[in-house]
C-alpha cells in the first residue's frame, strides 16, 4: 500500500505543466473558434490528453480515477442545482410567475431605459439574495424574454443580466464567493465588501453609460408589436399578482442564508401550489410533465409561445453533461498538480506591486480557463499569493478584491466554466455571443490592474507593535 502511495505521488516540471495547459487551451480554442464545435468534445479530448500524460508518467489507473472522482465530487451540488433550476423555470411558467414578471416588466420599463434597468434590477436582487444563479434563473429569464420581444439583441440583454447578477453576487454578504474570498485572505467580510467598492462603483457607472447608449438600438417596430403581446398573457390567465408569491417566498428564504438547494426547493413547491390554485385545470400528470420536459406555450401567438416554452429537467442536460466533463478535467489537473507547479513558477516574477497584482489577475483568470471552476480560482490563487502580499507589506484585502475581480466575475465568460454553462443554458444565449456585452465582468479585472500599477487604493499592511 505504501509503495502504491509513493507511486501515485507525482512531481512534474514547470515546462511540463505549462505544456499541458497550452495543449488544453489550444484544443479548446481550435475546436470552439475554428471547427465551431460544442465545448463537450474539446473538453473530452483534453481529458484524454491528461490521462495519456498520466500513463506516460507511469501513474496507476487508481491515480487517474482518484482525480476524476475528486473533480466530480465537487460538482454534485452545482449539478443538482442545475436540475432544480430547470424544474423551477418550468413550474414558474406554469404557475404564471415568470409570465407575470414579463407582463409587469413590459408595463413599467420603457425601451429607452431597458438595458440599464435590467442591470440595476438584477444587481439589487443579486445583492439581496447573494446568488447570480438564482437571479439569472428567475428575473433573468423574464428579462431575456422581455428584451427579445422588444427587438433587442438577446446577447446584449444577456450581457446586462449577467453584469448585474455578478455585481450583486460579488457585493453581497450572502454570497458564497464573497465569503470564500474574505475567508481565504483572512479579511473581515464587510471590510472586504467596502474595499471592493473601488472597482465596483467605476465598473457599474461605465456599465450604466454603455447600456443606456445601447438601449437606443431597440427595434421600434418590434417594440410596438410586443406592446400587444402582454395582453395575450392576461387573456390566457397567466397573469396574476398572486403568481409573484413564489418569488417573494423564495427570495425571503434566500435572505436567511440557507443553502441554495433548499431555496430552489421552496421556490418549486410554492410555484407548484400556486399553479394548482391559479390554474384549476392542471393535473398532477401535467405538472410532472412540465417538471421533466418544460413548459410549452399554447397561447396561439407564435412569438409569445416561443418566449414561454422553457424549463424542465431535460433543458439542463446539455449543461449537466458539460459540467461533468469540465469537473473531471479539473480533477485530473489538480491530481497532476499542474496548477500548483505553475503557481510556483509565477511567484518568481512578482518583484513590484503592479507585477504582483498582474500575476494575481492572470492566475485567477488562468485557473478559470484551465479548471473551469469559480471557487478554485479564488482558493488556489489566494493560497498561492497570500505570503507574497504579506512579504511586500500589502494588506490582504487587496488580494481579496483581486480574487473577486478576476476570479468570481470571470467564470461566466468561460464557455465550459460552471457559471458560463449555467448562464448560457438558462438564458439560451451562447457564452461567446454574450461575452462582449458582459461589461461588468470584462471591466473589473482591468480596474484591478489599473489600481495595481498606479498604487491607487492599494492599502499597506498595518504593522503590529510587539
Amino acid at each position: 500500500m505504501e509503495q502504491q502511495k509513493q507511486k501515485d505521488k507525482i512531481n512534474i516540471s514547470g515546462i511540463a505543466a505549462l505544456g499541458l495547459v497550452f495543449s488544453i487551451i489550444a484544443i479548446i480554442s481550435i475546436s470552439l473558434f475554428i471547427f465551431k464545435a460544442e465545448p463537450h468534445i474539446p473538453i473530452f479530448l483534453s481529458i484524454v490528453v491528461l490521462i495519456l500524460f498520466s500513463l506516460a508518467k507511469r501513474q496507476s489507473w487508481n491515480f487517474i480515477e482518484t482525480g476524476l472522482k475528486n473533480g466530480l465530487k465537487e460538482g454534485l451540488t452545482p449539478i443538482l442545482l442545475f436540475i432544480l433550476i430547470g424544474i423551477l423555470i418550468g413550474v414558474w411558467m406554469l404557475s404564471g410567475t415568470i409570465p407575470t414578471f414579463i407582463y409587469y416588466g413590459g408595463q413599467l420599463i420603457s425601451e429607452q431605459l431597458f438595458l440599464p434597468s435590467v442591470f440595476i434590477i438584477t444587481a439589487i436582487i443579486g445583492i439581496s439574495i447573494g446568488s447570480s444563479f438564482t437571479t439569472t434563473a428567475t428575473v433573468g429569464v423574464a428579462f431575456i424574454a422581455l428584451g427579445t420581444g422588444m427587438g433587442f439583441n438577446p446577447a446584449i440583454v444577456a450581457g446586462a443580466i449577467i453584469s448585474g447578477a455578478l455585481l450583486g453576487d460579488k457585493m453581497s454578504p450572502l454570497s458564497d464567493t464573497t465569503n470564500i474570498a474574505s475567508a481565504v485572505c483572512k479579511v473581515d467580510l464587510f471590510e472586504h465588501i467596502r474595499h471592493m467598492l473601488w472597482t465596483t462603483i467605476p465598473a457599474a457607472i461605465i456599465c450604466l453609460v454603455v447600456f443606456s447608449f445601447m438601449s437606443s438600438g431597440a427595434d421600434s417596430g418590434k417594440v410596438r408589436e410586443f406592446a400587444d403581446l402582454p395582453a395575450v398573457l392576461k387573456a390566457e390567465g397567466l397573469v396574476s399578482i398572486w403568481a409573484l408569491l413564489p418569488a417573494v417566498v423564495m427570495f425571503g428564504v434566500a435572505l436567511k442564508r440557507v443553502p441554495a438547494i433548499f431555496v430552489m426547493m421552496v421556490g418549486i413547491i410554492t410555484g407548484a401550489v400556486m399553479a394548482f390554485i391559479l390554474q384549476p385545470g392542471i393535473s398532477v400528470a401535467q405538472l410532472m410533465d412540465v417538471m421533466q420536459n418544460g413548459y410549452t406555450g399554447q397561447t396561439g401567438d407564435e412569438a409569445m409561445d416561443s418566449i414561454l416554452s422553457k424549463g424542465g429537467i431535460q433543458s439542463m442536460m446539455w449543461s449537466v453533461s458539460l459540467v461533468l466533463l469540465t469537473l473531471s478535467m479539473g480533477g485530473l489537473i489538480q491530481q497532476l498538480r499542474v496548477m500548483e507547479r505553475l503557481l510556483e513558477v509565477v511567484q518568481r516574477f512578482v518583484s513590484s506591486t503592479g507585477k504582483l497584482i498582474l500575476a494575481t489577475v492572470a492566475t485567477a483568470i488562468g485557473v478559470n480557463i484551465t479548471v473551469g471552476e469559480q471557487y478554485m480560482s479564488i482558493i488556489l490563487t489566494g493560497q498561492a499569493f497570500e505570503k507574497e502580499y504579506e512579504k511586500q507589506g500589502i494588506a490582504s484585502k487587496n488580494l481579496a478584491r483581486v480574487l473577486e475581480d478576476a476570479g468570481t466575475v470571470i467564470n461566466p465568460l468561460i464557455p465550459y466554466g460552471v457559471s458560463g454553462v449555467f448562464m448560457a443554458g438558462v438564458l439560451g444565449v451562447p457564452v461567446l455571443d454574450y461575452l462582449p456585452f458582459a461589461l461588468f465582468c470584462l471591466i473589473s479585472p482591468l480596474l484591478s490592474l489599473f489600481y495595481g500599477f498606479t498604487g491607487i487604493s492599494i492599502r499597506k499592511r498595518e504593522r503590529v507593535e510587539g
